[in-house]
């Protein structure tokens, strides 16, 4: 299964048809609109989709009409943005879209780190991947106590959940030599702050991981897609949705 994941800066209506030389099965767009009460051309193409938000900008997962996704019923207490769905029955997809909290612990990584305090049984039970924009890096380690980025790293491992781009590339976190963000669309400003993690049995053989051109990109937004395959699983037990 093939899987984008794109900050798209807004007007997503004016940009999604950008994505279609990716080809890809499921679609995790921050910063989108909402289709339901968006022009016509975005709303039928959004006929297969998740979304969370307000009016203007929210977190979206758009699929091919093959491909069955269902929201589960994960609460977020008032940590955002998150999006958890189930696809196609076998596996979980907790799209991401981090805030900034109301005092410095909960900023970004501190959100996700919240999030994962509630949710780490429901993400263990069975394969899964986290994806989207976590405004994060380990390089901002030491402006978070006990939920940095390396914190979050950490308890994904503890729960053999672990970044694509990271094994795929065999780069340790903080010391990237790919960003996907640029500051202000400068090329003197470059972040890695985009992550697809994902559990080892989705992740097998079949596993690739590219980004966004940056040339390309910058002209619709600060953010590069990320594009990486996964492998899902044959034959996966049935759990009730929650």
């Amino acid at each position: 299964m093939k899987i984008v994941s794109w900050n798209c800066g807004g007007a997503f209506r004016k940009k999604y048809k950008l994505l279609d030389q990716f080809g890809a099965d499921l679609l995790i767009i921050q910063e989108c609109e909402n289709p339901a009460s968006s022009e016509i051309n975005y709303s039928k193409w959004s006929q297969n989709h998740l979304w969370i938000g307000n009016k203007h900008k929210g977190l979206g997962v758009f699929a091919k009409p093959h491909v069955r996704i269902e929201k589960l019923n994960w609460p977020d207490c008032g940590v955002q943005l998150f999006l958890p769905c189930r696809i196609d029955a076998s596996f979980n997809l907790l799209a991401t879209w981090t805030k900034q909290g109301l005092v410095p612990a909960l900023h970004y990584i501190g959100q996700l780190w919240t999030y994962l305090q509630m949710h780490k049984d429901e993400l263990s039970m069975s394969p899964s991947v986290i994806c989207g924009d976590l405004n994060s890096n380990a390089i901002w380690d030491n402006q978070h106590r006990g939920n940095s980025h390396s914190t979050v790293v950490q308890d994904l491992a503890a729960i053999n959940i672990r970044s694509i781009y990271h094994s795929y590339y065999d780069e340790s976190h903080g010391c990237e030599t790919i960003p996907t963000f640029y500051l202000q669309r400068k090329i003197a400003k470059p972040y890695h702050i985009d992550y697809a993690f994902a559990s080892s049995q989705l992740t097998a053989n079949s596993t690739r991981f590219e980004i966004g051109e940056m040339n390309y990109w910058l002209n619709y937004s600060d953010h590069m897609p990320i594009i990486f395959n996964i492998r899902t699983p044959n034959t996966v037990a049935q759990r009730p949705m929650v």
